[in-house]
């Protein structure tokens, strides 16, 4: 829910509301940080924000770049875990500092053409590129059918859920998100394993709340 329904909901200022949305969310990205992916993965880039004026497409200073990345399983390439990482650029660099702290050596990293990609070679990673066809073809190749579908599911999410999103808090949205899917399959025990995350994560003073948050 929203800082603004949840101040409905348990009859609080929208200054509270926000202030316990943001520490749980922020929970949330502190548990999914130490998580690896392995095996077979699929990756690619994403941006979310609104539409504005000015420079569209890579480089808008409106729209915060993301990558989108989901660990699969079996010939079906059944979608298991996910991780939804802000980048401040699709630069090798950039893909090189995600992988070695996010995806376990060995693994199998699906992608498309971005160039950027090949740097999770340097993480021990193996990369196979898949150069697709532009528009809904490309969309629709069955190498990417998971990780395409993740982002447009989370994006759609947030703008049906959310009046706006501050870019400089997107990392703790796309989280949230993260760390639901991640434990779909055990909706009975969530709540009592968040608060108990919840009760050994470091705390967070407003004037923390407030910054930024840094890429993952």
């Amino acid at each position: 829910v929203s800082a603004l329904q949840l101040k409905r909901d348990i009859g609080v200022s929208y200054n509270t509301a926000w202030k316990m949305k943001h520490k749980l969310m922020q929970v949330m990205l502190e548990r999914e940080k130490g998580k690896k992916l392995s095996g077979r993965i699929e990756i690619d880039d994403a941006y979310i924000g609104g539409e504005r004026p000015g420079k569209p497409g890579r480089g808008a200073a409106h729209k915060a770049p993301f990558i989108a990345v989901v660990e699969t399983e079996g010939e079906e390439h059944r979608p298991q875990r996910m991780q939804l990482r802000t980048v401040s650029g699709f630069r090798s660099a950039e893909i090189e500092r995600y992988a070695k702290m996010s995806l376990e050596v060995g693994s199998i990293v699906v992608s498309d053409g971005l160039a950027c990609f090949k740097a999770v070679e340097k993480a021990g990673c193996h990369p196979i590129p898949f150069v697709s066809e532009g528009g809904r073809k490309g969309v629709e190749h069955p190498s990417f059918k998971w990780v395409n579908t993740m982002p447009g599911n989370v994006k759609n999410a947030i703008t049906g859920t959310f009046h706006s999103v501050s870019l400089k808090h997107v990392p703790r949205y796309l989280a949230e998100f993260e760390y639901r899917f991640n434990r779909r399959y055990r909706l009975d025990d969530m709540i009592e394993r968040l608060a108990y995350v919840g009760l050994r994560t470091p705390p967070m003073p407003y004037r923390f709340l407030r910054m930024a948050e840094i890429g993952g």
